[in-house]
């Protein structure tokens, strides 16, 4: 017997319309051919702070047309690594006693952001993501559980935002907002920076990059990191809530903000087409699948099988193994 079951010409229209992981999306200021973004990862692969011939060859290997790229987190300042002392031994010496910044430094530091954006803009990229995420300085701004200021720039939730937004002003002020995008963490851990109310925290800092882009213009997008710590079965270590309780948060946020969403966080092909479809982001960025799969791209169009990243090369200096060695579609496996 034959099937009579059809859609109406409406249901077939709806279904046309629905975007998906591979359909296109218009930024503020770009025109992306398809949603599958590169997230920004630290691969420690520029000697001497140096960008060479082998970093080239990893972001062109990882290139598409219309595709967006975004390049690992850069020093904003000469003196942001700090120094090290080698002791005669070989060791590292120690390291000075973290101390929180005074008052009065903090504006030189807005201003090194926003040279640095300057100065990406000048190299030729095409806009900046500032980093206000998994712990590092601007993170440790806006979570409750390290921020233990007692100046402007602590206690409640508006100054703790504080710091992100002089920065985000400052960048938008240099290169405009449609060249600019900021990530934030709000229910990640990493570094020991936790905030006993993310949800509270995510949409605090919503609301204020609203009433930014009512005044400078649309941003680029809004980067959430979703804490999906058994991602690809594979546990990661930190604290987290139960994956309805990740959703609810990351749903909350984007319906708040007012713009261009992209998540990240342990997404597979499966939940990415989910999170497009069903409206719960814009664009999905992906790492450690990235890393492992340089023509992820078109291995999720076909749905093709995926190779297995080697955490132990992650961060190697080695400018060939675990970095531009892993193998396209038809080609054999490389061994590492």
């Amino acid at each position: 017997m034959a099937s009579t079951d059809r859609s109406t010409p409406a249901e077939d229209e709806q279904q046309q319309k629905r975007p998906s992981l591979f359909s296109p999306y218009q930024m503020p200021r770009f025109r992306l051919a398809h949603r599958v973004v590169l997230a920004p990862m630290t691969r420690c692969r520029a000697p001497d702070a140096v960008p060479g011939p082998a970093l080239a060859e990893y972001y062109a290997q990882r290139s598409t047309d219309g595709g967006l790229l975004i390049s690992e987190g850069t020093i904003i300042s000469p003196s942001g690594p700090g120094w090290r002392i080698l002791m005669p031994d070989g060791s590292y010496g120690k390291y000075p006693t973290p101390r929180r910044l005074a008052t009065s430094e903090i504006p030189e530091i807005v201003e090194q952001y926003r040279q640095a954006a300057v100065n990406a803009i000048k190299a030729g990229f095409d806009g900046i993501e500032i980093h206000g995420a998994h712990g590092y300085l601007i993170d440790q701004f806006l979570k409750g559980g390290i921020n233990d200021r007692t100046d402007e720039y602590g206690g409640s939730l508006s100054n703790r935002c504080r710091f992100l937004l002089e920065v985000t002003r400052a960048v938008v002020s240099a290169i405009g907002a449609d060249r600019v995008a900021v990530r934030v963490s709000p229910a990640i851990d990493h570094l020991d920076a936790y905030d006993s109310n993310p949800l509270q925290l995510g949409l605090a800092v919503v609301e204020r990059l609203n009433a930014l882009q009512q005044e400078a213009g649309r941003l680029a997008y809004l980067h959430v990191t979703q804490p999906r710590y058994t991602a690809y079965g594979q546990t990661e270590s930190g604290q987290h809530g139960s994956a309805e309780e990740e959703s609810r948060l990351m749903r909350a946020v984007r319906g708040a903000y007012r713009g261009t969403f992209m998540c990240s966080g342990g997404y597979t092909r499966e939940l990415g087409v989910e999170a497009i479809e069903s409206g719960d982001a814009d664009l999905v960025s992906y790492g450690r699948l990235f890393i492992a799969n340089p023509d992820l791209v078109e291995r999720f169009r076909r749905d093709a099988p995926l190779n297995k990243y080697v955490r132990k090369t992650f961060y190697t200096p080695d400018p060939v193994v675990g970095y531009t060695d892993y193998t396209f579609l038809g080609q054999p496996k490389a061994r590492m």
